[in-house]
């Protein structure tokens, strides 16, 4: 079983380049993005040079978790908790808000999972 990203997808689409890079830079096999209808609608990876350039095959498979923001805190925990995969995860919280990176936080705990954080750099991509 291969490794997941879990992030973000806030609404402010600035963020979204960083999360399209990981998705395309990084053998994940699977990618769980938490977001909105809005933000399910309109992410792509298209924009991505590497993602273009990806085998069909290597693509990770997109599983999404739809939030309301506006929701309580445990019912956006208890739903990205419920989706959660099995394996390796490794998360980016560079997009969205401090609610939904806290309900993540708090699933993964729940859940006792383990996990890496990834970002990207000006000296690559970082797993802490």
């Amino acid at each position: 079983m291969g490794k997941t990203l879990v992030a973000v997808l806030g609404i402010g689409k600035g963020t979204w380049g960083h999360v399209a890079r990981l998705i395309a830079d990084q053998p994940f096999e699977k990618a769980l993005l938490i977001s909105n209808e809005w933000g399910k609608e309109n992410f792509s990876l298209e924009k991505e040079p590497n993602a273009a350039k990806m085998p069909q095959d290597k693509k990770p498979q997109f599983e999404w978790v739809m939030v309301n923001n506006r929701a309580g805190f445990e019912i956006i925990k208890d739903e990205i908790k419920k989706r959660l995969p099995e394996g390796e995860v490794a998360i980016s919280l560079v997009s969205g808000s401090g609610k939904e990176h806290m309900a993540v936080l708090a699933a993964l705990k729940e859940k006792k999972m383990g996990f890496e954080v990834v970002i990207l750099t000006g000296n690559g991509t970082k797993y802490y």
